[in-house]
């Protein structure tokens, strides 16, 4: 009597699985680490935090913008190409970040952050090759953008004065990926070729505001209130917003990010260029009320993508966002009438909703990780 083939057991392949995450998850913890940096900076730098470091001051903003989610992003793309030499960009970025408080010279890290964004744009390039597309346009541009402001910075430039250059970086990198998602809702050929141009007037305008203040920052107030119009009418949350589940989830964070880009727009467009309490307001509004709340709408997407660990969405991940928009309001309300005890109160806000997002991203990737038994079928074999 013939033998039954005995099936293949999938515990190598668990075993390949579980290697993949972790020496993935070894280039996502110099970001996290990043995060937790930037965040402290951004406390000491409202004086919420009892220190005197100027060194973790000067860090806050390039530890949050190409530390942490720079690097994420290029790491997502290094994913994708399946290239091994693509994985020193996070690294080059996160670990340029962390060694600016260290002994280290200064000019190591920022030179790591020019090669790691220099990088990028090999990796984008390689994915242009395999399949030209105008979003991959976008994002090469935003790459672009930030591998010019870190350039400057290299040199000495003063990083507030390329802020708003390196912030369109991450902006840009949004609109990327929204028009690669636009299609699903029917952006034609045509949509996409006025987002690319508004992506380009985005970042001209950006690094006029290096050589033209004033008159530049206007433009580009302007033009990043042209570009939220046409994200809304282009993206589909503007529909699903009527949705359930996930899908509700998203467009309410795509459409809360979209009206802090907006207040940007609108302070840049009305004010010119910026004053203390006005930088603070629009680089804030940008940072965290529009790339963080994008963050949050894609975190059970990226995530498994990246890391090959379930991320499903759960009620609670409203909470941290309703956290994130009411504490920004709080700042955004004490720049304005100059109420420092605001500011602080709004900053701690801000990040608490980023740290618990944080312990509910890893609550809801613990839990669906957990075996579990179908309803009716019984607990073990017999």
């Amino acid at each position: 009597m013939p033998q039954p083939r005995s099936t293949p057991s999938a515990a190598p392949r668990q075993t390949l699985r579980d290697g993949v995450r972790i020496a993935r998850l070894a280039f996502v913890a110099p970001a996290g680490v990043a995060l937790m940096i930037g965040m402290a900076a951004g406390l000491a730098r409202m004086g919420a935090w009892p220190t005197d470091a100027e060194t973790l001051r000067a860090v806050h903003a390039p530890a949050m913008l190409f530390g942490f989610v720079g690097s994420l992003v290029v790491l997502e793309r290094a994913v994708a190409i399946r290239r091994a030499w693509a994985f020193a960009a996070p690294l080059l970025l996160s670990l340029g970040a962390l060694s600016l408080v260290t002994p280290l010279p200064g000019a190591v890290g920022r030179t790591a952050i020019v090669a790691g964004l220099a990088l990028m744009l090999v990796i984008y390039r390689v994915i242009w090759l395999r399949q030209p597309a105008v979003a991959t346009s976008v994002q090469a541009l935003a790459a672009a953008s930030g591998l010019l402001a870190a350039g400057l910075w290299a040199v000495g430039v003063p990083f507030q004065h390329v802020s708003i250059v390196a912030a369109v970086f991450l902006v840009l990198t949004i609109v990327g990926e929204r028009i690669e998602l636009g299609r699903v809702g029917g952006l034609t050929a045509r949509g996409e070729n006025v987002g690319l141009g508004l992506a380009l007037g985005v970042a001209a305008a950006s690094v006029g505001t290096i050589l033209w203040p004033g008159v530049a920052h206007s433009v580009l107030g302007a033009v990043l209130l042209v570009l939220v119009a046409w994200l809304l009418i282009v993206d589909v949350a503007r529909v699903t917003i009527t949705s359930t589940g996930a899908a509700r989830y998203m467009a309410v964070c795509l459409l809360s990010g979209y009206a802090w880009l907006a207040v940007a727009g609108a302070l840049l467009l009305a004010g010119g260029e910026p004053d203390a309490a006005a930088y603070d307001v629009v680089t804030h509004a940008v940072l965290l009320g529009f790339v963080m709340s994008m963050i949050m709408a894609h975190a059970s997407v990226i995530l498994p993508a990246v890391l090959r660990t379930a991320l499903p969405y759960r009620r609670w991940f409203y909470v941290p966002v309703a956290l994130l928009q009411l504490s920004l309001i709080v700042r955004v309300l004490g720049d304005v009438r100059g109420v420092d005890v605001a500011v602080r109160v709004g900053g701690i806000g801000n990040v608490a909703a980023v740290l618990l997002f944080l312990l509910c991203a890893v609550a809801s990737a613990v839990l669906a990780s957990r075996p579990s038994t179908p309803k009716g079928a019984p607990d073990a074999e017999p």
